[in-house]
Parts: C-alpha cells; sequence; structure tokens
C-alpha cells in the first residue's frame, strides 16, 4: 500500500491507450517524465493537461519527447482508488505504451498486481466489496440483465439490503445480551420474545429469497441452457444454425450426422441462451454415435429448457420418454417442416400442458414465435438496475450459512433456550453477512482470491 502502482488500463492496440498512477508519490513521480504548462503536483484535482512523455537523454543532456499526451490529475481521498492519482492518455501504438510504463517504473512507480487499484479502492473505504466484485462483473458483462445485475451491485443496493438485515441482527443481538446483563431480575424483560421470533423468521425470510435468487443470477451470467433433442433428420442442426444465423452445425439427409454436442449462445430479449445441438436419439451399433447420444441424455440433464423436435406424429412411447426424461424441465415441442407436411394439429400431443410450436426450420418460419416461447419459458424476472439478484457463488455460500445460524436462533426461541445460546447463533449470522462486503475480513489470501483475476489495470 505504501507504493506508487501503474498499469495500462486499455486493451492495446486501439488509437488511445490509458495508464492510470495510484499512491502517495503518483503526481510527483508523474512529474518527472512530464512536460507541461505548470508543475505537475501544483495541478488542481479533476482537471486536464496537455503536454508530453519525456525521456532524459544523458549524452545530449536534453529531454527527448516521447507521445504527445493529456493528462488528468485527482486527489486523495477523491479518486477510485482514494489516493493521489492520475491517468495518462496517450496514442495505443504498443511502443508507446511500453516506453511510458517504463519511464514510470524507472521513476519510482511499481507495475500493479491484477486487480490492485480495486482492492485499494476497497481498502481505502471506497467501496465495500460486493462492490469491488461488482467491478469485475461489469467489466466482463456481455448483454444487458448482466449489465444492470452488475450496476445494481456497483451502487451498492446489495450491499443497502446487508445493511439493513444487520441493523436488525444487532437489535436482536443488543436485547437478547441485555436480557442476560440483568439474568438475576427474573421479573425483567425487555422484549416480547414472541416478538423477537417474528422478526427473526422475517430476516430469515430475507435471506432465504436473497439465496434462492441466485439460481436465476446464475442463468442470466452463465447463460440459460437450452437443449435440443430429437430423433434424427429431424432438423435439430438446421434449427441451430436458424438460432445462430450462422452455419454452425453440419446439415444432412443421412442419419446420424451429429455425433457430439454443439453449443453456442444468442441472445433473445437481453437474456444470453446457451444452445445445445445433441446426437439424435435412436437404437444404433454404432459405438461412437452411442457415445453422442449419452451425450444427449447428460444435455438434457444440465438444461433448463429443453426443446423437443418432431416431424412426424410420436408414439406414446416416445411422449412417455420425452416426459420422463424433461421432469423438472421446462419443456417446448417443435413440429418442423410444416413446409412438408401442413400444419395440422397432432392429436397425440393433446394431452402435453407444454408449448407446441409450429416451424419450417430450413426457411426460418415460425423461428420469432419460438424465440418468445423460449424467452417465455425461462422465467427470467424484468430486471431493472435496482433489482437484487444473487451472481456470485461466494455470496450465495455466505447467505446459507447466515440462513443456518439463524435458523437455529428460530428453532432456539422455539424452544425457549437460554439467550447466550441465541445470541451466539446471532452473531455469527451477522459475520456470515458481514463476509460478503468485508466488514469482518481482511485476511491477505481471501482478498487475493477475490483479486487474481481482475485486469491489471483495474
Amino acid at each position: 500500500m505504501n507504493d506508487t502502482i501503474c498499469a495500462l488500463a486499455t486493451a492495446p492496440g486501439g488509437a488511445i491507450g490509458i495508464i492510470r498512477i495510484s499512491g502517495h508519490q503518483a503526481l510527483e513521480i508523474l512529474s518527472r517524465v512530464f512536460q507541461g504548462k505548470g508543475d505537475v503536483q501544483s495541478y488542481l484535482p479533476n482537471t486536464i493537461h496537455y503536454g508530453h512523455i519525456v525521456e532524459y537523454d544523458a549524452v545530449s543532456q536534453h529531454h527527448i519527447p516521447i507521445d504527445e499526451v493529456m493528462v488528468s490529475t485527482y486527489r486523495a481521498p477523491n479518486s477510485y482508488t482514494g489516493e493521489d492519482s492520475a491517468e495518462v492518455s496517450c496514442h495505443g501504438s504498443r511502443y508507446i505504451l511500453n516506453k511510458v510504463l517504463g519511464l514510470l517504473i524507472q521513476n519510482g512507480c511499481r507495475q500493479a498486481n491484477p486487480g490492485e487499484f480495486t482492492q485499494r479502492a476497497y481498502l481505502n473505504g471506497k467501496m465495500d466489496l460486493s462492490q469491488a466484485e461488482a467491478v469485475a462483473d461489469l467489466i466482463a458483462s456481455t448483454n444487458r440483465a448482466t449489465h444492470q445485475l452488475a450496476m445494481s451491485q456497483l451502487r451498492g443496493h446489495f450491499s443497502d439490503e446487508l445493511a439493513r438485515l444487520r441493523d436488525q441482527l444487532l437489535k436482536l443481538t443488543s436485547l437478547l445480551e441485555l436480557e442476560l446483563d440483568f439474568s438475576d431480575h427474573e421479573d425483567l424483560e425487555f422484549a416480547d420474545r414472541g416478538e423477537l421470533l417474528k422478526l427473526t423468521k422475517k430476516i430469515d425470510n430475507r435471506i432465504v429469497l436473497l439465496a434462492r435468487s441466485f439460481e436465476t443470477g446464475q442463468a442470466i451470467k452463465q447463460g440459460i441452457p437450452v437443449a435440443i433433442v430429437g430423433k434424427t433428420n429431424v432438423g435439430k442442426s438446421t434449427l441451430l444454425n436458424q438460432l445462430l444465423k450462422d452455419d454452425r452445425a453440419i446439415v444432412s439427409n443421412i442419419h446420424g450426422t451429429t455425433r457430439d454436442t454443439i453449443e453456442d449462445t444468442i441472445e433473445i430479449h437481453g437474456i444470453v441462451f446457451r444452445f445445445i445441438d445433441t446426437a439424435g436419439i435412436r437404437q444404433t451399433s454404432d459405438e461412437v454415435e452411442q457415445i453422442g447420444i449419452e451425450r444427449t441424455y447428460q444435455a438434457i440433464e444440465k438444461a433448463r429448457i429443453v426443446l423437443w423436435i418432431i416431424d412426424t406424429e410420436p408414439s406414446i412411447e416416445d411422449i412417455d420418454n420425452i416426459l420422463q426424461l424433461t421432469e423438472n424441465k421446462k419443456l417446448i415441442v417443435i413440429i418442423n417442416k410444416i413446409d412438408k407436411n401442413g400444419t395440422e394439429s397432432i392429436p397425440s400431443l393433446s394431452s402435453l400442458k407444454s408449448p407446441v410450436i409450429k416451424i419450417a426450420a430450413k426457411y426460418g418460419q415460425g423461428i420469432d414465435t419460438l424465440e418468445q416461447a423460449i424467452y417465455d419459458a425461462a422465467q427470467i424476472p424484468e430486471i431493472t438496475d435496482t433489482d437484487i439478484i444473487i451472481t456470485n457463488a461466494r455470496h450465495y455460500d455466505a447467505l446459507i450459512r447466515a440462513h443456518e445460524s439463524i435458523l437455529r436462533v428460530i428453532i432456539g426461541m422455539e424452544q425457549q433456550l437460554s439467550g447466550d445460546l441465541l445470541a451466539e447463533d446471532l452473531r455469527l449470522t451477522i459475520d456470515h453477512l458481514a463476509e460478503i462486503t468485508g466488514g469482518q475480513i481482511t485476511p491477505k489470501e481471501v482478498l487475493g482470491n477475490i483479486f487474481k483475476n481482475f485486469c491489471v489495470g483495474k
């Protein structure tokens, strides 16, 4: 934390590159390599200045210009890291960027570790741990939903919710511990146990709701898995190509062409779906094809939504088989090749509660209707930048442990256990929730594990 650090904050190869500097010597070190109007150390905070990055040549005893740059200066504590900071905007040449970084390091900077700028922001109280992790999520966001969830967490909505829970838990703990302090006075009661039990259950319900949102959060973050299944030659690969708008899968009239799962993603209404084209389900003696069919069953097991494609009326055995395979999954039945077979209804499907979509995959007919059905089947709530949906496994684990602790409190209250036992589990609940925002933890290995996946410029 005493070092002044620097790093490239933009991807190399662009027209402009930005180099970040942070630390108590940031402006002093910058003044040794930057020539502009006035002294860098006298620049006002939040101002931008034109000048040149220069290198001193001992032979000629002159400063040689390296690049024309703009320098932005920030003063502690009103900067991203909470320290004196600067950003150098120069041309994006790899040579220039490396040269500027080299000059800064020669004059006293240290190359930043991955995530060290954000880590310093956390350690200097500019954000809590969950907000720091949201920075990485924001950088990695690939669609509207993941962007909004990251923005919600970065703005502190999740932290505010945890703070409210913490205040309620502290109130409970304080009342119980007061009773312990005055345990000699048996007729003295600071709070009605029935009311305390109601409040405890209310807190637990909120913790459980937050934990349950993790499944939705993972689906949004990783993409909702959708398996495309059916017999050979019903048009699974053709459908995948239509959905992806690309010839991703081999299409052939030969049965058993797809021998392995093929996976790719598309975005529907701001949500990412991972489509998995699978080998056709049939009896076969081909060992390689049989392996592909086994992987089809594995894909169904992992999928949240299953698209069952047929082009003729299925048998009762086929329907029973698909219903068994897709138990607890969202099933959409697709009748393909309506350009050849017409659009008449298939009587045997009338007993199914699943939506039935008619398409001609070869010509893209009905694809819009199918995409809407897939989006509806995902049952993803409309996401705004104020919603709190858990996307981080570390947060989920802490919430589960908090739930287990407070559940012991509830059971203890119902069994009229002594206040000292209840208070201990309440303190554990508070500690588990505090792990999310970093209020109770600072071990080097925990922080290193969180920040190691950041890019060095963050």
